[in-house]
C-alpha cells in the first residue's frame, strides 16, 4: 500500500512540477506517473553506475555531479517518452528541484517519509 501511495504522490509532484516549470509538458496524470517511475528506474540503474564512476568528482563538487546525473536521467526519459517533454537542460534542472521540493512537502503532509 505504501508503494502505491509513493507512486501516486510522485505523480502528483511531477504534474505540479510540470505546471510550475515553463518548458515542461506532461500529457496527463498517467503520463506523469509513468515519467516519475521511469526517472526513478533510470536513476536507480544508469544513474547509480554513473555515480560510481564519478564518485571522486562528486565528492569534490559537493554533490553537484549527482544533481547533473539526475537532470540527465530526466532528459533521457524525455527522449524516450512521448507524453513527457522538456525544452532543455535548464527546464529539466528546474523540474528536478521543483519535484524534489514538492515531494518533500507531500511526504511531510501524508507522512510517507517515516518508517
Amino acid at each position: 500500500m505504501r508503494l502505491i501511495l509513493e507512486i501516486l504522490l510522485m505523480g502528483v509532484a511531477m504534474m505540479a512540477g510540470a505546471y510550475l516549470v515553463p518548458g515542461v509538458h506532461v500529457d496527463g496524470f498517467g503520463s506523469a506517473i509513468i515519467a516519475a517511475v521511469l526517472i526513478a528506474l533510470a536513476n536507480a540503474t544508469i544513474g547509480f553506475i554513473l555515480r560510481i564512476f564519478t564518485f571522486v568528482l562528486n565528492v569534490l563538487t559537493l554533490g553537484l555531479i549527482s544533481f547533473i546525473i539526475t537532470v540527465l536521467m530526466i532528459l533521457l526519459v524525455d527522449h524516450f517518452m512521448t507524453g513527457f517533454n522538456t525544452s532543455g537542460f535548464l527546464s529539466a534542472a528546474i523540474l528536478a528541484i521543483a519535484v524534489a521540493v514538492i515531494k518533500m512537502i507531500l511526504d511531510s503532509i501524508f507522512g510517507t517519509d517515516q518508517d
